[in-house]
């Protein structure tokens, strides 16, 4: 079982970079920033105590060795009262007794500190309270005050500030994820243009990367970009410029090859092995013959060959007119009924190169269509274009064949002679024009019709 390969990502190093130290800091900033909302809302509770603490120990008095408070049921009232939480407090004497207050009052730890209150948590009657407690020493000993309270209103309040903080460092979270990512992707926009720049390219658009506006790290990229494209130009120019001289020079020796074989052939129609032996050599000249014309058409049909300066204003329907010769002759052999049915088409074009397109498209359906049947070629304006269509009464196209039979050196059938080269020029000169072509295959019977659109002109 294969693993899937997780392939580096500029994106995910960003945002792992970006993103993790964030909500590091985010973290820790929120937690102190919570610190330091409750540290002082504790100070306040305890400081509240206090000051009761300090009132309860205004009403003491201690005379000759005993302890009282002078504490009124209306000032014991003020003292306990509190919506939220419960209070309680004790007074004790030199001894340690609890004069006035509640029994059961937890005991004071022991402390050097005098005449100032100190605060501690404890349990009173099965609840956790707060106290703050105040010791004074006297002549025969210490006493002390102390009120407790429970902490009912500080959880509450510890709970709201925990909860605020949380929701509002969630919100400044979500935001700050939210800023990263759109500064990541408007960051990556720039690789996104170049990407998209390269797509858009067609086959042959080999042209300089205009780096106009382009940010300053990605300038060396696209200028090594163009170098290699420059280089990969030069080299398929090279290419082209090569099959072009070989299919050319080839054109000529072969037709004067086919000339004299055709002539041994007439001399020796009387020795039917020679006759025969001429038949196949002159047939497989005949092969070579369009195999170096179907190059030399490829060549010119390049897109990095094409000029538009060249284009002029012709009628589709007079070049179809001036291949029809030739091709009645090849469908005479197969008995194929060839038909016709030009219109005035007006468009502009390379004459030579659109020529290419119509030789190739009627030889593709002549050669295809098995004997006995038909082929036709309609030339026409129709809904603002210029169209060509051949339509043949051949095996058709499988379905699975369709994608792929406009790519060079593709054939579907084996079986046909054929280089399969020509619907791929087909494709690349009608590209060429501004125009597109496509294939139509009959449902419940045989045939092929391709159609191929080009902008009409004035």
């Amino acid at each position: 079982m294969r693993t899937a390969v997780l392939h580096p990502s500029i994106r995910r190093d960003l945002l792992r970079w970006l993103i993790a130290p964030l909500l590091l800091v985010n973290l820790v900033g929120a937690g102190l920033t919570y610190w330091l909302a409750w540290l002082p809302a504790q100070h306040a509770f305890d400081q509240n105590l206090m000051d009761s603490t300090w009132g309860l120990y205004a009403q003491v008095r201690h005379r000759q060795e005993r302890t009282t408070a002078e504490l009124t049921k209306q000032a014991e009232e003020i003292l306990r009262s509190n919506h939220t939480d419960t209070t309680f407090f004790a007074v004790r004497n030199t001894r340690g007794e609890i004069v006035v207050g509640d029994k059961g009052f937890p005991p004071l730890p022991e402390s050097d500190l005098f005449d100032r209150p100190i605060n501690y948590d404890a349990t009173m009657r099965g609840e956790p309270v707060r106290i703050a407690a105040l010791q004074v020493r006297v002549k025969n000993g210490i006493i002390s005050v102390a009120v407790a309270e429970t902490v009912r209103k500080r959880n509450r309040a510890h709970y709201t500030i925990l909860l605020t903080f949380l929701a509002l460092d969630g919100v400044l979270t979500f935001i700050s994820i939210s800023a990263v990512l759109v500064a990541v992707r408007r960051g990556l926009q720039p690789l996104k243009s170049l990407q998209r720049n390269l797509e858009q390219r067609g086959h042959g658009k080999l042209g300089a990367i205009d780096g106009t506006g382009s940010p300053v790290e990605l300038q060396p990229l696209i200028g090594a970009m163009n170098e290699l494209m420059d280089r990969i130009s030069k080299g398929e120019q090279a290419q082209q410029n090569f099959m072009a001289d070989v299919a050319h020079q080839l054109r000529t020796p072969l037709t004067g090859l086919k000339l004299q074989l055709e002539l041994l052939h007439d001399k020796h129609q009387e020795q039917p092995d020679t006759a025969r032996s001429l038949e196949m050599m002159n047939s497989s000249v005949e092969r070579m013959i369009r195999q170096s014309r179907q190059l030399l058409a490829l060549a010119r049909s390049e897109a990095g060959l094409f000029e538009s300066r060249k284009l002029e204003a012709l009628l589709l329907d007079k070049l179809v007119e001036e291949s029809v010769q030739h091709f009645i002759e090849e469908a005479d052999k197969k008995q194929i009924d060839l038909g016709f049915d030009l219109r005035p088409a007006r468009m502009r074009g390379d004459r030579f190169l659109l020529r290419d397109l119509i030789d190739n498209l009627i030889d593709n359906a002549v050669r295809y269509s098995p004997p006995n049947s038909t082929v036709t070629v309609r030339c026409l304006e129709q809904d603002g274009a210029t169209v060509l269509s051949v339509e043949d009464s051949g095996p058709g196209i499988a379905l699975e064949h369709r994608e792929q039979i406009f790519d060079r050196f593709y054939r579907a059938n084996d079986k046909v002679a054929g280089s399969g080269l020509g619907l791929a020029i087909v494709r690349e000169i009608a590209h060429d024009h501004g125009g597109v072509i496509s294939l139509d295959c009959k449902q419940h019977e045989q045939g092929t019709v391709f159609t191929v659109r080009f902008p009409l002109a004035a």
